[in-house]
């Protein structure tokens, strides 16, 4: 075992506890809890360890505001050199907890070698992993060139634009500043990332007439209009979809199709507090929306797409009686894929080989990442994905991310910064 591999090995204890560290502290998104707390929690790690420091608000951002400001983290250590900068970047928020754990969320709880909690594998496991391997690599080689770099950025479960797309347009993922970046997604420790599939989010309402609901045909249902309009979908959208394959290497296989995911339902009246003990109002509801998460692929046109609901909507307005909409575009993100060829591809892949002993597989992930504003923004393309964690487990009850694949991917992760600075 090399003195690099020891020194990470001999780090697990610390590895495990900044883990659960990271873990108890709740960063949820939304709203986007706890994000000053975090980026002050590594800050106070990084510069213990010798990198320069910045707190940086994405001031105007969405959600940004001053009981949630979007706070970020970018450190930096030096060598001793002029060579090229890695970068680190892992997102600090994590989603809704949802029900059926059996652990605390936020507990960290270390039960037969793998740690729980809400934002365990997606991605403080790989957060961690990140600054381990950063440490122990500075420790076993003080005098390397070029610079290290470690960011903790907001949003990315909600897309990003407080986080990572903000720091991309204030020039930090400049490709004169950064040369490769390595993002700790969970991904599984064997697999290289190269990119993920395309996104467009949009909200569908439908209108209709409100009556009371002894009479519903004085009024017309805004609901029953939404229902036709998920009758299209089941019919006509859903089956086309699944004929559509790509080359892109997208795991798992059931993403190698389009897909489409209906984000939410609202229609007629509002959901009343918990602690409401009255009945419902008598009324034919005037409204509904539905929100739908309509993910595609690289040989896909987001034109196409657009316009393949559009179509449906129109259809509908031309042969049902009464039916009108509107339809909102929320967000949209397009396809990003960095070259097999690319210098950190080539260099992550080759130390999974020698950590694990068996080649890399290279995929793709099923929804989009902060990749997509380090390509579009940052125009920088030496971008992927590598970190601990079993991509199936994320957003799950009972997340966990194992002890071993950290220590495993921090290994991997320390190789590289071997290979790109120590040259």
């Amino acid at each position: 075992m090399t003195d690099l591999s020891q020194s990470i090995t001999d780090r697990r204890d610390d590895l495990i506890a900044l883990t659960q560290d990271l873990i108890r502290i709740p960063t949820l998104n939304p709203p986007g809890d706890n994000y000053r707390e975090i980026c002050e929690f590594l800050d106070k790690r990084l510069q213990g360890s010798g990198f320069q420091t910045e707190l940086i608000r994405a001031h105007g951002t969405p959600g940004d505001s001053d009981k949630y400001p979007r706070w970020n983290i970018v450190a930096r250590r030096e060598g001793t050199a002029k060579g090229d900068c890695v970068h680190f970047n892992s997102h600090i928020d994590v989603v809704e907890v949802g029900s059926g754990w059996t652990t605390d969320p936020f507990g960290g709880d270390l039960i037969d070698g793998k740690i729980y909690g809400r934002g365990a594998c997606d991605m403080k496991g790989g957060l961690a992993a990140s600054i381990i391997a950063a440490e122990a690599f500075i420790a076993t080689h003080p005098d390397f060139a070029g610079a290290i770099e470690i960011s903790g950025t907001a949003d990315e479960e909600s897309g990003g634009y407080g986080g990572v797309a903000y720091l991309a347009e204030q020039g930090y993922f400049d490709p004169k500043r950064v040369q490769h970046v390595i993002i700790p997604e969970p991904l599984n420790k064997d697999r290289v990332c190269l990119g993920h599939r395309g996104g467009w989010w949009a909200e569908i309402e439908t209108f209709g007439e409100i009556a009371h609901g002894s009479m519903p045909f004085l009024g017309d249902c805004a609901v029953r209009h939404m229902g036709a309009v998920l009758t299209e979908f089941e019919d006509k959208l859903y089956p086309a979809m699944a004929t559509r394959t790509t080359d892109m290497p997208v795991v798992p296989e059931g993403a190698r199709s389009s897909t489409m995911n209906i984000n939410s339902v609202h229609g007629g009246q509002p959901e009343q507090d918990a602690d409401y003990t009255g009945l419902p109002a008598h009324c034919v509801p005037d409204s509904c929306r539905i929100v739908i998460d309509r993910r595609f692929l690289a040989e896909e046109n987001i034109d196409d797409v657009r316009g393949e609901v559009t179509k449906l909507l129109e259809d509908l307005k031309a042969s049902r009686d009464k039916f009108d909409y509107d339809l909102r575009e929320i967000n949209v993100v397009l396809p990003s894929m960095t070259d097999r060829d690319a210098p950190v591809v080539q260099i992550v892949a080759a130390q999974i080989e020698q950590v694990l002993g068996k080649p890399a597989e290279f995929v793709a992930s099923p929804g989009t990442y902060d990749q997509k504003h380090i390509d579009r923004i940052g125009k920088l393309k030496n971008c992927i994905a590598y970190g601990p964690g079993i991509l199936e487990l994320a957003h799950k009850p009972d997340e966990y991310v194992g002890v071993e694949d950290m220590l495993d991917s921090a290994k991997v992760m320390a190789g590289a910064l071997v290979d790109i600075l120590l040259r």
